[in-house]
């Protein structure tokens, strides 16, 4: 089982520095780079972190995707040969 490393010190630390680089900054500029921030710790926890793991969140994901876009294309086709 693979080591993974936690990023949720990382970015707390790196939260502290950005907060007192960005001190008179303006308020958009804060939020945007807190958000970023946030953003990054939020990939890691929704996306699997072990090879096997990831390996099978992305080929149910396409599958997902590939059956969602046949569904689409059959209704489309239903729609347009009811003459609508």
């Amino acid at each position: 089982m693979a080591v993974t490393q936690n990023l949720v010190p990382a970015v707390v630390v790196s939260v502290t520095g950005l907060g007192a680089a960005l001190v008179g900054a303006p308020w958009w500029a804060v939020v945007l780079c807190l958000g970023l921030s946030l953003v990054v710790v939020a990939v890691q926890v929704v996306f699997p972190q072990e090879s096997e793991h990831r390996l099978g969140w992305w080929k149910d994901r396409r599958e997902s995707r590939h059956r969602r876009h046949q569904l689409r294309q059959s209704r489309r086709d239903t729609h347009d040969s009811a003459g609508v």
